[in-house]
């Protein structure tokens, strides 16, 4: 292999490594059967986890420069942000459908998986698009501003599982089990194989997650269009909101003002991309906002909690 190709391939090789040893030790590890974790527990496997997130950002410094690494942390900032807003949803879909507290770690690991596919396939076809038509970056920008307002509004999404297409053709086409057996998707009964309500579950949350990627791809793509950077920063994200669910699943409410801080965000991201022809905004006053903006939110949430936010808000 020459140096050129070794040094295209090693970021790569680096990163499935990583991304192999996090998810077989969420599941091996973390998340075995019948093992519940404390509070304190949780909260070392989120840092772990978030932690190894950040420091990829080294990989990306080495291989791609100063300016690609603080690229690589903004994005992961506006990405785990959106999918720490995302478990709202996440804990209403398990709420409505009435899963068990053990079984919910299968279906999210299981998420993840489908969401690394989904996002792999999202981000390049994005990239290949703005390349291809320039003006794409226009019109995502609008999109951006778009959903930051709504989201600031307080109209983000809601969680109507009974309407959702994917879970009502399932529900019509496959032969479905009433009852859950334990964390299985599927159960032999009378002879015949059935799904078990737990796929419905994760069908849910795939499709749900389909829709998150309309929002949180452009957003990062404002940030940087190398596909490594932003498919990375987002992989990494994805995989410590499994871990932050564990910790954050019972006091997501106390985050009331995470809501408007990422409205906030969408929508000065979606400004720069709109005047990117204009202004050249720099990589590392780009992260500093985001930053700053998402540690004020933490900051006046916890001196000024509310009530309880609806998961279906």
């Amino acid at each position: 292999m020459s140096a050129a190709m070794w040094s295209q391939m090693w970021p790569w090789i680096a990163f499935g490594a990583l991304v192999a040893v996090m998810l077989t030790l969420d599941l091996a590890f973390f998340h075995r059967s019948g093992v519940h974790r404390s509070t304190r527990a949780s909260a070392a496997w989120s840092a772990l986890f978030v932690g190894v997130g950040l420091s990829f950002a080294v990989v990306v410094g080495l291989s791609r420069g100063t300016d690609a690494a603080f690229q690589y942390l903004t994005a992961f900032l506006i990405e785990e942000s959106l999918s720490v807003d995302n478990l709202f949803v996440f804990l209403a879909l398990f709420t409505y459908f009435g899963v068990p507290r053990d079984y919910q770690h299968r279906v999210l690991f299981w998420g993840i998986v489908g969401a690394i596919v989904m996002r792999g396939v999202f981000i390049t076809a994005g990239v290949a698009l703005i390349h291809t038509f320039h003006w794409l970056i226009y019109l995502l920008g609008v999109l951006l501003i778009a959903t930051g307002a709504k989201l600031g509004l307080g109209k983000g999404e809601e969680v109507h599982p009974e309407r959702n297409f994917v879970v009502r053709w399932a529900s019509r086409v496959l032969p479905v089990d009433r009852a859950y057996h334990g964390d299985h998707f599927t159960v032999r009964k009378d002879g015949r194989l059935r799904f078990t309500p737990l796929l419905l579950v994760l069908l849910a949350v795939e499709s749900t997650d389909l829709m998150f990627a309309v929002d949180s791809v452009p957003a990062v793509l404002a940030v940087s269009q190398d596909v490594f950077v932003v498919y990375t920063s987002n992989v990494f994200a994805v995989i410590g909101l499994r871990a932050i669910y564990s910790l954050l699943s019972g006091a997501l409410g106390a985050l009331r003002f995470l809501r408007p801080a990422l409205a906030l965000i969408l929508v000065l991201v979606g400004v720069k991309m709109l005047l990117s022809g204009v202004v050249e905004v720099p990589t590392l006053l780009s992260l500093a906002v985001v930053g700053a903006i998402l540690v004020g939110a933490t900051v006046l949430s916890l001196l000024s909690p509310g009530r309880p936010a609806d998961p279906g808000a």
